[in-house]
């Protein structure tokens, strides 16, 4: 006879690998669990002989392998030589005495009856990139959707994931930014508003809920293992998930076994372009919902543009920029390379607009200052790239200072300009690049831009 369970416990485990004594949850419960058999325990980190008398690690929650990424230490629990793992030291220590968890119980059921509540209407192309994306699932194969800045793309995954959640089962939208998730969050909720949405991101308080709509951060994905039906990435090219295997790990590591990942973005790296039409389909849409060209940068030279922030100065061009969005009350977005530049140049523009503030990755207030330009209460922003994707705001404008900056690279640059005209009340915009000198990677934005505009792209 089957041993009873808490049901909230399932509901929280099922799906996760989590520390076993960081669990919401009395230990002695958790540990009646264990012996009952309803929960696994596992090493947090796996060490085996390797060559020369080294030892080769693994963590078990992130699947880290890389010497680099470890550091040994005289344990006082375990009082002995322990190792831990520094790759997903964030989520909470995992190291050589540590125990993970997962659920190894009876699963739970998810419910079958859910709304599509959306009122829009798919254009064409955005219906034959959805039912491209919906028949891939079915043969559990990945699928990449390629489609420009502010052409849809949240609204071409809805179909396919109620599809998913009326046969009961599990999804995960997942973003390498924390700004993408806090965009998708009420979209996704209006949209299934009788679907157990759950949003996982840096300082969000998990619920003790078995949520069968899951948004994450990629980094939330190191706590899940086996979890999911489908995974979507959006923004797959998004710094830094495309540079970071072991997320591109955890994104694997979150869907049950073969089962697919499928990817969203305007600007796909080589790499991915390859690996998915190697191992799945690409659906391409090179135009905007609303039917209006992508805007294309306007170069203006800002020479020595550092110094004279540094003296005190907002260069001319850059000044007349900005007074000519306030005389027309038109929001904008103004993208730094350097948080320090950036911080320096901030008084000097708040003698234009008292209002005008400041944002990059660690800004205690990033979140409610996006969402006070998105209300008019702020008349614009100063960023780093943080805001170079999944950021949506009507008739925003868009300038970047120092484009020639190796950190705005082509992809970037596309992203940036994006922001611009994704509205049908306000198609267009002005996106211009201040730069001291141009870059190879400016031309190839523009050229990239221009292609697209004209109906065609690489794949």
């Amino acid at each position: 006879m089957a041993k009873p369970f808490n049901p909230a416990i399932r509901d929280f485990l099922n799906g996760r690998i989590w520390l076993r004594l960081h669990t919401p949850f009395l230990r002695e419960e958790i540990d009646a669990h264990i012996d009952a058999g309803h929960i696994q325990t596992i090493k947090g980190i796996e060490t085996t002989p390797a060559f020369m008398k080294q030892k080769r690690h693994v963590c078990n929650r992130c699947e880290n392998e890389d010497p680099s990424r470890f550091t040994t230490f005289h344990c006082a629990k375990c009082e002995g030589p322990c190792s831990y793992c520094r790759q997903c030291i964030k989520m909470g220590r995992v190291s050589s005495c540590t125990e993970l968890i997962i659920w190894n119980g009876e699963p739970p059921t998810y419910p079958t009856k859910h709304t599509l509540a959306w009122q829009g209407t798919l254009t064409p192309h955005q219906q034959k990139a959805s039912d491209e994306l919906t028949n891939s699932q079915e043969q559990q194969k990945s699928h990449l959707i390629y489609a420009v800045c502010g052409s849809g793309k949240t609204e071409i995954l809805f179909p396919p994931i109620h599809k998913l959640i009326t046969e009961g089962k599990r999804v995960c939208v997942a973003a390498p930014r924390v700004d993408v998730i806090l965009e998708l969050e009420p979209r996704l909720k209006a949209a299934f508003p009788e679907t157990k949405v759950e949003s996982l991101y840096g300082g969000a308080q998990p619920t003790m809920e078995a949520s069968q709509l899951i948004l994450a951060t990629t980094h939330q994905l190191y706590r899940f293992r086996h979890a999911f039906d489908a995974v979507y990435v959006d923004e797959a090219d998004a710094f830094p998930y495309k540079a970071d295997e072991t997320l591109q790990r955890a994104v694997q590591k979150a869907v049950k076994p073969g089962a697919p990942v499928h990817y969203v973005t305007a600007t796909p790296s080589d790499q991915l372009l390859t690996t998915i039409k190697r191992t799945g389909f690409v659906s391409i849409i090179n135009r905007r919902y609303h039917g209006y060209p992508l805007p294309e940068p306007s170069y203006e030279p800002l020479w020595n543009y550092e110094k004279q922030i540094r003296k005190g100065k907002l260069p001319e061009k850059l000044l007349k920029w900005t007074k000519e969005r306030l005389a027309r009350k038109e929001p904008f977005l103004i993208f730094f390379h350097h948080i320090g530049l950036m911080e320096e140049a901030e008084p000097l523009f708040q003698l234009l607009d008292p209002r005008i503030r400041s944002v990059h990755a660690s800004h205690p207030d990033r979140k409610e200052h996006v969402q006070a330009l998105r209300n008019k209460e702020l008349p614009g922003l100063l960023t780093t790239t943080i805001l170079e994707r999944g950021i949506t705001i009507q008739n925003v404008q868009v300038a970047v200072v120092g484009a020639e900056q190796q950190i705005f690279d082509k992809g970037a640059l596309i992203q940036i300009g994006g922001r611009v005209g994704r509205s049908v009340d306000y198609p267009t915009g002005d996106f211009t690049l201040f730069h001291n000198g141009v870059t190879y990677a400016m031309d190839e934005a523009k050229a990239e831009i221009q292609k697209l505009n004209k109906g065609g792209v690489h794949a």
